[in-house]
């Protein structure tokens, strides 16, 4: 067995591990450690001090004034909070793959934009009806197959509402659509490549309808059930 006396060359190699490499390496390892910690441990909530309404048109929109105190004791004495309810959005596609759109002057933008079937979802109705007549009432498409996508929300730093997407396929045009006199929209058909042309020079500037999109078409079609 060779020898770890002090003379020879693997002694010499251990003890230049012990005396110096080992404790840099246990030295480093700690400091990964302690950094991954600290990355995993999310941001504490704010608490609310104050809290009154400024403006209220239930059901369809509140502002809210928050005095909150964040976990480092800074303060934020009118911290404003939009109230919403929830929102349906569809992105629906016909049997031929095209795209079922609306286009819609937006007042805050002052724009025309293309969008997805959207609306509020009614309290007390199940998500997918609400979607379901959104679409049917804008744009006069239904039946096909229906799964939920996902959601989102607009702005988390001051919205406190989900917008939930639908995905439908093989939709066809089962009547005219049925617009309240506060709507004025065009149907719209698109192909893919038309959609893409729309994405990429601004054509869809509602960020989640956007997202919607473009996740679609980053991940192709999806098995509906």
């Amino acid at each position: 067995m060779p020898s770890r006396r002090l003379g020879s060359p693997r002694a010499g190699v251990f003890f230049c591990w012990s005396m110096f490499a080992q404790p840099l390496y246990w030295s480093f390892f700690t400091f990964h450690l302690s950094l991954t910690s600290s990355v995993l441990t999310d941001p504490q909530p704010w608490h609310i001090e104050r809290s009154h309404y400024v403006y209220e048109c239930r059901p369809y929109m509140c502002l809210r004034e928050d005095s909150v105190r964040l976990p480092n004791g800074a303060r934020i004495p009118n911290y404003f909070v939009f109230e919403y309810p929830d929102w349906v959005s569809v992105l629906a596609l016909t049997r031929d793959e095209r795209f079922v759109l609306i286009r819609q002057y937006r007042h805050g933008l002052q724009q025309v934009h293309y969008e997805l079937p959207a609306g509020v979802a009614d309290e007390g109705i199940p998500l997918l009806e609400n979607a379901q007549r959104e679409l049917l009432e804008e744009t006069g498409f239904g039946g096909g197959q229906w799964q939920y996508y996902f959601r989102a929300c607009a702005n988390p730093g001051t919205h406190t509402n989900w917008c939930h997407i639908f995905l439908a396929v093989n939709v066809e045009r089962l009547r005219a659509p049925d617009l309240e006199d506060t709507e004025d929209l065009r149907v719209c058909l698109l192909t893919r490549d038309e959609l893409l042309h729309a994405l990429r020079h601004e054509g869809v500037a509602q960020a989640i309808h956007a997202a919607a999109l473009w996740r679609y078409v980053a991940e192709g079609s999806a098995e509906t059930t």
